[in-house]
């Protein structure tokens, strides 16, 4: 075996450790997310009574897979040896790491709340937080799905959800808002609630992220700020023009 080629498989083997920290990291946050919403919808149900403190566990063991990934790729940097692909992986990986750990971060955001509102007078749990948080969980799955298994029409989903999520968002607020004009003894509840919801647009926003990171990792492509839509629209005009000149007559 030459020189080149140990080298090269030793990369490799690199390359697939960045990744496998990186699933196991997507697992950890996706359960922390996941336990997040459950006490929040479930609240004063007895048995997600220690979802919160399950959340806070959780949040040192991301913070240090956090670090480990990150001077991983920094490593697989230095080696300065890496085709375009590999490159992309690295960055990808850096970004999609933060994204992960900030979306750990809001899901201990969200269950401060819950514990929170456990203190508060009772009142009622908003109608659109149901199907707000039901959409946030999907994208997230979706998109740590689309990084574990490499799939790009699955990420390209997940950039089609993030509207759906602000939708919700700016009903919540309007409810809110109302509830606390009407009866000041709601005020403190539906200043929770109003954290929680802005919670969950982040981590729905941070899901679009990783989405977009997995493409670009994938595929080299920038889908950021919209440009997935100018994407999206050049191919359908593309499309209709070979249509077109398909069908006109000689």
């Amino acid at each position: 075996m030459t020189v080149a080629t140990r080298v090269g498989r030793v990369e490799a083997i690199y390359q697939d450790a960045l990744v496998n920290y990186l699933v196991s990291l997507a697992r950890m946050v996706e359960t922390n997310v996941s336990r997040a919403l459950d006490a929040l919808l479930r609240r004063g149900d007895s048995a997600a009574a220690e979802l919160p403190g399950q959340v806070f566990l959780a949040e040192p063991r991301i913070n240090e897979m956090e670090i480990v990934i990150d001077e991983h790729a920094v490593r697989l940097l230095h080696s300065g040896n890496l085709q375009d692909i590999e490159i992309r992986q690295v960055v990808a990986a850096i970004k999609i790491n933060n994204d992960l750990e900030r979306m750990g971060d809001l899901a201990v955001n969200v269950a401060e709340r819950v514990t929170s509102l456990a203190q508060m007078p009772a009142v009622e749990m908003p109608l659109e937080l149901k199907p707000m948080a039901a959409t946030v969980r999907a994208m997230v799955t979706k998109s740590l799905g689309a990084l574990i298994f490499r799939n790009v029409v699955l990420a390209g989903e997940i950039l089609e959800s993030d509207d759906i999520v602000d939708s919700y968002r700016d009903q919540l607020f309007e409810r809110l808002l109302a509830g606390m004009k009407e009866n000041p003894q709601q005020v403190g509840p539906n200043m929770q609630f109003i954290l929680a919801t802005r919670y969950l647009e982040r981590i729905a926003d941070h899901a679009t992220n990783i989405a977009e990171d997995t493409i670009f990792w994938l595929r080299g492509l920038d889908v950021r700020h919209g440009r997935a839509l100018a994407l999206r629209a050049t191919v359908t005009q593309n499309s209709q023009w070979v249509d077109s000149a398909l069908n006109s007559p000689l």
